[in-house]
């Protein structure tokens, strides 16, 4: 049986305790590299084989798993925040697929919420934005021409880019032609919930030179939005005046 565990957002203890059992179960342990918190082997039980994946290639990985599998070992998949974002996971599936290996996945907590619990942020606000675009930067990997940072920044919503560190001398160029204003809040997260966390705010604007000036590359995530500046509407879901399915208005 193969296990693909998110593996949170980097502090230790986000892992879910589903994740964490797991990781104490296994024989076989495949980590996605830097990309994981190594404090989380520790979970492992002596005699686990542990590999880093950053120096393997998609069909080593297979070739460790089926290993495991004819030896009757529990491997556990370990990735970064959730599997579900950026994991290159679907191309791992359809192999154990052709392969008739039972799989499963435990989900993670993602950078980008680990990222709003450091900023203390709530990134949809009423009258300000009820919509989130998680998306990346077209560098090596590139994205479909109607999902470019031009066309989804005209939506003005909150967006949350991966993998853009190092690329946003251009992306500040996008999202300002776009049409998000020069004023437009962003924060850079380097390594969320990490120990060595490291938080940068700037704007829309100032964006390439505060992330130049600070030597961010990678391992950062950039949020972008007036969800984060100071002007919003009151929700209704807790105002006195509003009727909700367990409660009526007061006023």
């Amino acid at each position: 049986m193969v296990h693909f565990v998110g593996a949170g957002s980097g502090a230790v203890d986000l892992i879910t305790v589903r994740g964490a059992r797991l990781l104490k179960e296994a024989d076989v342990v495949i980590y996605a590299g830097s990309l994981v918190n190594p404090e989380l082997l520790t979970y492992t039980k002596e005699g686990c084989e542990i590999h880093n994946s950053a120096e393997m290639t998609l069909e080593q990985v297979i070739e460790v798993i089926k290993q495991a599998e004819s030896l009757g070992k529990t491997t556990v998949r370990l990735h970064t925040g959730d599997s579900s974002i950026y994991g290159a996971v679907r191309e791992q599936f359809d192999e154990l697929d052709k392969q008739k290996i039972d799989y499963d996945v435990c989900p993670g907590v993602s950078s980008f919420c680990g990222a709003a619990a450091s900023l203390k942020t709530e990134y949809t606000l009423p009258d300000v934005s009820q919509t989130v675009i998680i998306t990346r930067a077209a560098g090596q990997t590139p994205v479909p021409e109607k999902e470019s940072i031009l066309a989804l920044a005209a939506h003005q919503a909150t967006m949350i880019l991966f993998l853009s560190t190092s690329l946003t001398k251009n992306l500040q160029k996008e999202l300002l032609e776009g049409g998000y204003p020069q004023d437009t809040p962003v924060a850079v997260v380097y390594k969320a919930t990490w120990p060595e966390e490291k938080i940068l705010r700037c704007t829309v604007g100032t964006l390439h030179e505060t992330v130049t000036n600070n030597g961010l590359t990678k391992t950062s995530l950039i949020i972008v939005g007036n969800c984060m500046g100071d002007t919003y509407l009151r929700s209704l879901l807790y105002h006195p005046g509003f009727t909700a399915g367990y409660r009526g208005a007061t006023e």
